[in-house]
């Protein structure tokens, strides 16, 4: 890290399996999280103002990741400028020495899931929130299937502009047909893609739900705005809605205005779940999701959790670190040591954070 958020320079080396990252409030533990996080995918997951990563002072900010792969070797860098008088701010990413346009698109990076407190949003908040998170799991589980929901954008914002035009008397209603075929046949696809994805997590949910004691009943569903089978069923959903759609001047059907629901006993968590029961409805489908990425695709997630222990109680706690200790890459933030099952022994990798530094205490073979 280079003059990202309160760290001058500083480097830090995870273990093979768990590395327990610790040190007082404000120390930088979500800082350093967060930089894991953002030179492995380019963006950042507590802030879509990559000025704030900067430190202050600085003019920018450059996060390298180093990654091993048995003998294949790899290095991911970003590096962001906020750029001065007259000119715009500037952002690169390279792996291995070559210039990317994204991250995400790179086969070597590694894939990576964060629990942070603001994630709550995927369960409390908007349904738009959990479509672009299940996006992100489909195209994390089908890469090939990635384009599928940007082919989709594409066709809806050419049948709003078309009903903007209708709308201000522009274009007739009759210009309509061919893009409502289109936008259904890509509807269709995507709308596929998202069940697929959702049947494939929904038992391994509701087991680790049940496994850390999340409240009982609890499920994960996918409910499509549309209950067409084909594409003229869809385009007939078009037609019926038609009129509401010139009022407003664009489309309130379709993926677009799906939902991910997280539900207990038949009762959605984000209205009625209480913030406890909506943290570990969140940790349990970033797991199941691991657990599945795992065995899908052969590679199993980095696991980042920050502030997570202080809310589980003991048996949750050594429920959490046998999971994680299972398989794959796993980091913990926490203040306390002792709130961590297993972090003294040799297999734990340990990470002391104070201002501005990171310390290595232990590092696991």
């Amino acid at each position: 890290m280079r003059d990202f958020r309160t760290y001058g320079r500083a480097e830090a080396a995870l273990g093979s399996g768990l590395t327990v990252v610790h040190g007082s409030n404000g120390a930088g533990k979500s800082n350093l999280l967060e930089a894991i996080y953002y030179g492995s995918t380019g963006r950042s997951p507590r802030t879509r103002n990559e000025r704030e990563l900067i430190r202050f002072g600085a003019e920018a900010t450059r996060v390298t990741v180093r990654l091993m792969d048995g003998e294949d070797r790899h290095e991911l860098t970003v590096a962001f400028g906020a750029g001065g008088a007259g000119r715009g701010p500037v952002k690169r990413m390279s792996s291995d020495g070559a210039d990317v346009e994204r991250l995400l698109d790179v086969e070597t990076r590694p894939l990576v899931s964060v629990f942070m407190p603001d994630r709550l949003e995927l369960v409390k908040g908007a349904p738009a929130v959990r479509r672009a998170h299940l996006d992100q799991l489909l195209a994390a589980l089908w890469p090939a299937r990635a384009g599928a929901r940007a082919a989709y954008s594409r066709v809806l914002a050419q049948r709003n502009a078309l009903l903007g035009r209708i709308r201000a008397g522009r274009a007739s209603t009759a210009t309509l047909d061919a893009w409502d075929r289109e936008l259904a046949e890509a509807a269709l696809v995507v709308m596929a893609n998202r069940a697929a994805a959702v049947e494939l997590i929904a038992a391994e949910f509701a087991s680790r739900a049940e496994r850390l004691g999340a409240v009982a009943g609890v499920t994960i569903e996918y409910r499509p705005r549309s209950r067409a089978a084909d594409r003229d069923g869809l385009v007939a959903e078009l037609q019926e809605r038609l009129a509401s759609d010139v009022e407003r001047g664009y489309t309130g059907h379709g993926p677009h205005r799906d939902e991910l629901a997280i539900t207990a006993q038949g009762r959605e968590l984000r209205v009625y779940g209480s913030q406890g029961e909506q943290r570990l409805a969140l940790l349990a489908l970033l797991l199941a999701e691991r657990a599945v990425l795992g065995r899908e695709r052969g590679r199993t997630p980095l696991m980042l959790l920050d502030d997570v222990m202080s809310e589980l109680d003991g048996e949750r706690r050594r429920l959490l670190v046998d999971d994680l200790a299972a398989d794959g890459q796993s980091v913990i933030a926490t203040t306390d040591l002792a709130h961590v099952p297993g972090a003294g022994e040799p297999s734990v990798a340990r990470l002391r954070i104070s201002p501005g530094t990171v310390l290595r205490e232990a590092l696991a073979a």
